[in-house]
């Protein structure tokens, strides 16, 4: 007898539609079930305003959770970049598989790498977290050029460069890898000159709390790492009562002494989007195994930002 199929939630998008595609993939294997794509419309997908403005926390994650508490889905695939900290009693977070790759990248004309870009260079990225880390390294290295605030997707937002408005635009690695466009990159911006978005990269598998057998084969997903790393950046994102639009950025990382992994370090900014003032520090601790330690890294180093005068710099807060 056939089995019936698990119904995946995701967004329209190209770049959802790949992940979430991998994803039934990564499924269809561990439980031998059919696994169908349910598309759904987001409040973000719909909107062409900037995501300071519509609110920015859950407006790419709101309607596929709907779906799931209604019942229309089994399951739901986000970029965990997407998702509110504060997690809703009916779902649990099932899997977080290995991340990709977490760093932004500039897509330039003339394939020009971010320090050759000409003065008064034309910049477009709709993150207010990466306006505020470029305005400040422009500001500290006498670097001449201008944040454009832009929308769209991967095609539009490309477009911008290919049609002459703009010199370059900063995407997401891990974003233009999904959709096998990675050869289209000019320079990977290093973290040490943008940390990436809390959970950037990382995907989040969502379902029912009380659906147990998928949890249990969901589960099967999950990368042990990824979700601690992942963790700790997003408790310090709601440590600092920060929205997902908000100009902060994360990246916990393993340190690894040879073949052993020591300690893991969890690095932070907090920016005005000018670059003007920014609040940037990192604190390492052992590697965390359980849920309540990667928390309790990512609110030791809020609390030390927030002591240096983060809570200040953060336009956008917790909706």
């Amino acid at each position: 007898m056939t089995q019936k199929a698990l119904r995946l939630g995701t967004r329209r998008s190209r770049l959802a539609m790949a992940q979430s595609g991998q994803v039934a993939d990564a499924v269809r294997r561990v439980t031998g079930r059919p696994v169908e794509l349910v598309e759904i419309t987001t409040h973000g997908d719909v909107s062409r305003a900037h995501l300071t403005q519509i609110g920015g926390t859950g407006v790419f994650v709101t309607a596929l959770r709907d779906a799931l508490a209604g019942g229309e889905v089994d399951f739901a695939v986000h970029s965990l970049k997407d998702l509110p900290t504060a997690q809703p009693e009916e779902l649990v977070l099932a899997a977080v598989p290995a991340r990709e790759d977490p760093r932004d990248v500039i897509v330039a004309r003339d394939a020009l790498k971010f320090t050759d870009l000409p003065r008064g260079a034309r910049i477009g990225t709709g993150a207010p977290r990466r306006m505020a880390q470029l305005n400040a390294y422009a500001r500290a290295h006498g670097l001449d050029m201008e944040t454009v605030p832009i929308r769209g997707n991967v095609d539009t937002r490309i477009g911008f460069v290919r049609d002459g408005e703009l010199d370059a635009v900063v995407l997401a690695a891990a974003g233009l890898n999904r959709i096998g466009r990675i050869d289209e990159v000019t320079d990977f911006l290093s973290v040490d000159t943008v940390l990436p978005a809390p959970g950037q990269g990382a995907l989040a598998i969502e379902c029912a709390a009380d659906a147990a057998d998928l949890v249990a084969a969901l589960g099967e997903l999950d990368d042990p790492f990824t979700r601690a790393a992942v963790t700790a950046e997003r408790s310090l994102l709601a440590a600092l009562e920060a929205g997902c639009s908000a100009p902060v950025g994360a990246l916990a990382d393993l340190l690894a002494d040879g073949q052993i992994v020591k300690e893991m370090r969890l690095r932070g900014v907090v920016g005005t989007t000018d670059g003007t003032r920014t609040v940037q520090l990192s604190t390492t601790g052992p590697v965390p195994r359980t849920h309540d330690q990667a928390m309790a890294l990512g609110r030791e180093l809020a609390t030390e930002m927030l002591d240096q005068g983060a809570a200040g710099l953060m336009g956008e807060r917790a909706h």
